[in-house]
């Protein structure tokens, strides 16, 4: 007899929470990423545009690590920014589309910079030299082309967090920025304080 008493208060207390919850939203106190039309600004398509050529070279980068290092160090890093920034290009991919901006598609967009004047970007030839290392060469190389790569997503988070509009877009920023000084300080240990 309790039991059922129980569960009956029980029951009783899931149906009126359930109608509580029927009582029109605010709109305005949703995450920014629930609200339909969240304002963004020209800073923050840049932002985006950009960051997804740059991550996506940093992808490119980090798969290598397996075939060429034997260090783990090296390769539990290139693990966690494959699954950092892959994700990530696919969050700023959705803003584009949701602002109605082009995609960058991985290519400069017109009165965009070009990925060579990107801060932190790896040219052709460096890339191609990259490829070509191997053990401790290739980790010396790696460790350094990711600091540079790494304090030019710095920059561009740096830029997005002070001339940004959108919540979302400025969170992801923050995140970026504080994550990648974070792996900038263990490379730079990892390459012996330099």
């Amino acid at each position: 007899m309790i039991r059922k008493s129980l569960v009956g208060a029980v029951l009783a207390a899931l149906a009126l929470s359930g109608c509580a919850g029927t009582a029109p939203q605010d709109d305005t106190k949703a995450a920014p990423s629930q609200r339909a039309g969240t304002a963004h600004n020209d800073a923050d398509v840049t932002f985006a545009r950009q960051m997804v050529p740059h991550h996506t070279q940093a992808l490119d980068m980090a798969a290598l690590v397996p075939d060429r290092t034997a260090n783990p160090a090296v390769t539990d890093l290139a693990a966690r920014i494959k699954r950092a920034q892959g994700p990530e290009i696919e969050q700023l991919d959705g803003w584009l589309a949701r602002w109605g901006a082009a995609p960058s598609g991985g290519h400069a967009m017109p009165g965009m910079p070009s990925h060579a004047s990107m801060g932190g970007m790896m040219s052709d030839a460096e890339m191609t030299k990259l490829r070509a290392g191997k053990g401790a060469e290739f980790d010396r190389m790696w460790l350094t082309m990711m600091i540079g790569h790494h304090e030019g997503a710095v920059e561009m988070a740096n830029a997005e967090l002070r001339g940004g509009a959108d919540a979302d877009a400025k969170a992801l920023a923050g995140r970026i920025a504080g994550a990648q000084r974070a792996e900038i300080a263990e490379m730079r240990k990892l390459l012996g304080g330099r």
